[in-house]
C-alpha cells in the first residue's frame, strides 16, 4: 500500500494525527515556537471527522492549566469554555438514597474549584481556528488508514484512506486514492484505543513494559434544562447503584452554558458480567432522585459514546520511536479518580512539540524523540498521575465500597508522601474479565419511558451518525465464525450489550442464527475492539468523515 504509483505525496515538517485536544495542542506549540525563532515551520493535522470536535466527547470539566500555559489570554479571547466550577459535590448512591462525601475527606487533587464545566467539542473548534490562524494546515474529512516505513523502519509519514470504494472492494465511479503526507516527524493524536495507535504499540512493542491499558466506556447526554433548574457551575459525581459492588464506574452531572446540563455514565471495562448493558445502566442511572431531579421537565438533545483510557500512570506505553510519537490519550494520560484527561492531553502535546522542534532545529529528522518521555517524566502531569496510580487496581481488585476506600487512602498517602514508590499492576486485560454465561445472572432492565429514559435507536439518531451504506464494513471480524459458535454459547454474544449503539446482533433466520453488523450505527467508541472476548473485532476507520457528528459534546 506505501508504494501505490499514482498515491499524490506531500511533504511537511510535521504530520499530526487527530485533530483533538492533544493534536491541536501540539500544532499550536510547534508554530509558537517557530514564530518566536523565525524560522518556516509547516505542520499538517488530519481528522477524521467531518470536521474540528465532530467526533470529540467528554463530559467535561476542564482543569486549565494547559490552556493557561500554551494561550495564557484564553480567557480574554473568546473562548467556549467560560462557566467556572461553583459547587462540586460527590455522593454514594444506593437505589432509593445516598450519602453525601464531604469534600473535606477528599485529597486535594479531587477538587474541582478552579476548573471549568462546558464542551470539550467547542472548546476543540475553538482551538482549531488557534491553530489556523498560526498557519497550521488542518484537513478535516481524512481518516488515516495506513503508516509509512522507511527502509530503517522508522516512520516517514501517512497515508489517509482511499474514497469511493464499493462494499465488495470494487473502486465506484468517484474512486480517489488516498494520499501520502511525509514528515519529519509524526505525532498519532488519536485518542483512546485508536487504530493506528494500536497497531503502533503491537508491532513496536510498545506496552513491553508497561503491561496491558485499562478502559471505561464513557455514555453521555446533552440535555436543555428549564431556567428556574439550572446551576451554572454545579459539578456532581456518583458512584454505587445501578452498578454492583464488582463494576467499576459511576455517573456525571454538570451545569454549564445555557440551560445546559451535560449528563453521563461511565462502566470500566473490566466488568465480569457478560449480561450487563452499559447504556441500560446509564438510563438507570438518570431515574435516581440525585440526577432526575435536574433533568425532569427538560429536552434532551444530543447523545453520544466514547471509549476512555484508565490504565493510569503504569499502562502508559513507551511514547516515542524512531520518527514518531504518542501523545494524549493515545498514549492513555487520562486521572481516572479526577475523570480528567484534556488537560493532560495538551500537556503530552506541548512536550512534543517541543521536542520535535528542538531535533528539527538540530537538522535532525525520523529518529526517537527522547527528549519527549524525559519531559513527561519531569512534568507536573507526571507527578499528578502518579499520585493516583494505585486507585484503578485498588478498585478492580476490591470492589467500589472497598477499593474506592482503599484508593483514597492511597492518593492521601501519596499526596503526603510523594516520595512512596510502591505502584499495583493491573493483572489482565478488559477483554479477559468476561465470566462465562453459565456462571452469571441476567439482569432485567426497565423500559425505557420516552422522558428521561430512552431507546438505543432514538439515542443513536441524537449522535448525527452517518457513513455511506456502500462502502466496507469497517467492523472487521478476524473470524467471522467466532460470534455464533463461540461468544454466543459461552457469553451470549456480548457484543449486543456492551456496544452503546446496536451495531451487533445476533439475528434468526429460521433455524439458522446469524451475527449481524449494522456498521451505519457506529458512533466510533471503540468499546466492541476493546472488550471483545475473543479479541475476534478490529475497529478501522470509515470512509473519512463518516461517524458521528457531536455538537455541545
Amino acid at each position: 500500500m506505501n508504494d501505490v504509483p499514482d498515491r499524490e505525496t506531500m511533504e511537511f515538517d510535521v504530520v499530526i494525527v487527530g485533530a483533538g485536544p492533544a493534536g491541536l495542542a501540539a500544532a499550536i506549540r510547534l508554530k509558537q515556537l517557530a514564530a518566536k525563532t523565525g524560522k518556516d515551520l509547516s505542520v499538517v493535522i488530519l481528522e477524521k471527522g467531518s470536521e474540528v470536535g465532530a467526533h470529540i466527547l467528554s463530559g467535561a470539566v476542564i482543569d486549565p492549566v494547559a490552556l493557561d500555559r500554551l494561550l495564557p489570554d484564553w480567557r480574554e479571547q473568546g473562548s467556549p469554555l467560560n462557566t467556572p466550577v461553583t459547587e462540586d459535590r460527590f455522593y454514594y448512591l444506593w437505589k432509593t438514597g445516598g450519602v453525601y462525601v464531604p469534600n473535606i475527606f477528599m485529597p486535594p487533587l479531587m477538587n474541582n474549584h478552579g476548573c471549568y464545566t462546558g464542551s470539550l467539542g467547542s472548546l476543540t473548534r475553538w482551538l482549531g481556528e488557534q491553530a489556523e490562524a498560526l498557519g497550521v494546515e488542518i484537513y478535516p474529512g481524512f481518516a488515516v488508514t495506513d503508516v509509512i516505513f522507511g527502509d530503517n523502519g522508522a516512520i516517514e509519514g501517512v497515508i489517509t484512506g482511499d474514497m469511493g470504494v464499493a462494499r465488495d472492494g470494487s473502486h465506484e465511479d468517484n474512486f480517489t486514492p488516498g494520499i501520502a503526507l511525509t514528515g519529519k516527524y509524526t505525532l498519532f493524536a488519536e485518542g483512546a484505543r485508536g487504530s493506528l495507535s494500536k497497531m503502533l504499540i503491537k508491532k513496536l512493542g510498545l506496552d513491553a513494559e508497561s503491561g496491558p491499558q485499562k478502559f471505561g466506556i464513557g455514555l453521555k447526554e446533552l440535555w436543555e434544562v428549564p431556567a428556574e433548574k439550572h446551576r451554572p457551575g454545579l459539578v456532581q459525581h456518583t458512584m454505587g447503584w445501578p452498578l454492583d459492588d464488582k463494576t467499576g464506574g459511576g455517573s456525571f452531572l454538570y451545569h454549564f452554558g445555557e440551560r445546559l446540563v451535560s449528563v453521563g455514565f461511565v462502566v470500566h471495562l473490566d466488568y465480569d458480567n457478560p449480561y450487563l448493558d452499559p447504556f441500560k445502566e446509564f438510563q438507570r442511572a438518570k431515574t435516581h432522585p440525585r440526577v432526575a431531579t435536574h433533568l425532569e421537565g427538560g429536552k434532551r438533545i444530543a447523545y453520544g459514546a466514547r471509549a476512555l483510557t484508565e490504565g493510569g500512570w503504569q499502562a502508559v506505553p513507551r511514547l516515542a520511536f524512531p520518527g514518531g510519537a504518542l501523545i494524549g490519550c493515545a498514549a492513555g494520560f487520562m486521572n481516572v479518580p479526577r475523570i480528567k484527561g484534556s488537560h493532560n492531553a495538551m500537556l503530552s502535546g506541548m512536550m512534543a512539540a517541543e521536542a520535535v522542534f528542538s531535533a528539527i532545529e538540530a537538522g535532525r529528522s525520523g529518529d526517537v524523540l527522547e527528549a519527549y518521555p524525559a519531559s513527561v517524566q519531569a512534568s507536573s502531569m507526571a507527578k499528578e498521575l502518579k499520585r493516583v496510580r494505585n486507585v484503578k487496581p485498588l478498585w478492580s481488585r476490591f470492589g467500589t465500597l472497598a477499593g474506592v476506600m482503599l484508593g483514597g487512602i492511597d492518593m492521601w498517602l501519596n499526596t503526603l508522601f510523594p516520595f512512596l514508590r510502591y505502584t499495583l499492576k493491573h493483572l489482565k486485560p478488559d477483554y479477559a474479565s468476561l465470566k462465562k454465561a453459565k456462571d452469571a445472572k441476567p439482569i432485567d432492565y426497565e423500559k425505557p419511558d420516552g422522558k428521561l429514559t430512552f431507546d438505543i435507536l432514538s439515542s443513536v439518531f441524537l449522535s448525527g451518525t452517518n457513513h455511506a451504506e456502500n462502502q466496507p464494513v469497517h467492523l472487521r471480524l478476524t473470524d467471522p465464525s467466532i460470534p455464533i459458535e463461540h461468544n454466543l454459547p459461552d457469553y451470549a454474544e456480548p457484543a449486543q450489550r456492551y456496544c452503546p449503539a446496536q451495531v451487533y446482533e445476533v439475528v434468526r433466520e429460521g433455524d439458522r442464527l446469524r451475527f449481524q453488523i449494522n456498521a451505519q450505527n457506529c458512533v466510533h467508541c471503540k468499546t466492541c475492539d476493546v472488550k471483545d472476548p475473543a479479541q475476534n473485532i478490529n475497529w478501522v476507520p470509515p470512509e473519512g468523515g463518516d461517524g458521528p457528528n457531536y455538537v455541545n459534546m
